[in-house]
């Protein structure tokens, strides 16, 4: 059975599933230490890329799908992705993520990207609740988060292991009925 194929889009960036072909590109921004800075992952090998977008492919054709994850083209260019995941479904809610290749940071890609994943969750996953973390020191981030309406619940302290230690992550949350107004 072909899976549903999902595309999100509006006047600034296009979501699609990814393909395999896809990792060059993913590869292209994955694999600088900038980009990986706050996360566990990273930076990428080639072989790790290409393991990632294989990962996606095998998620979206899940019988009971809880990732779906999109390749960021902007000006026709793949440039980043984005995921929102089902984290629990008797309480409906879910979690975004986004990363844009470096190049195109400060344009308010992230933002858009941000903004397609949550109207998505709302309104056709039918999510009571959104969620995202990031690293305190990640002002753009954070920044993101609350251009787009989510409010800063506070800090989980140490709950994520990268590179340099332990990291806490600030939370974030939109809830359904805050996301019509």
């Amino acid at each position: 059975m072909e899976p549903n194929i999902i595309f999100l889009s509006n006047e600034i960036v296009s979501l699609r599933e990814f393909t395999e072909a896809d990792w060059i590109d993913v590869h292209k921004y994955a694999s600088q230490y900038i980009v990986c800075k706050y996360q566990p992952w990273g930076p990428n090998t080639e072989e790790d890329s290409q393991v990632f977008v294989n990962q996606i492919i095998r998620d979206a054709s899940s019988a009971e799908r809880t990732r779906f994850a999109f390749a960021v083209l902007y000006n026709e260019k793949m440039i980043g992705s984005g995921e929102i995941n089902i984290r629990d479904f008797t309480n409906k809610v879910g979690e975004v993520a986004y990363i844009v290749n470096p190049d195109y940071w400060g344009k308010g890609i992230a933002t858009d990207i941000a903004k397609l994943l949550i109207n998505f969750g709302f309104k056709k996953l039918n999510l009571h609740r959104i969620y995202a973390t990031c690293d305190p020191r990640n002002v753009g981030s954070a920044k993101v988060l609350e251009k787009v309406g989510m409010i800063k619940e506070g800090r989980i302290r140490e709950n994520l292991l990268i590179k340099d230690g332990w990291r806490d992550s600030l939370l974030y949350s939109v809830l359904e009925h805050e996301w019509e107004k």
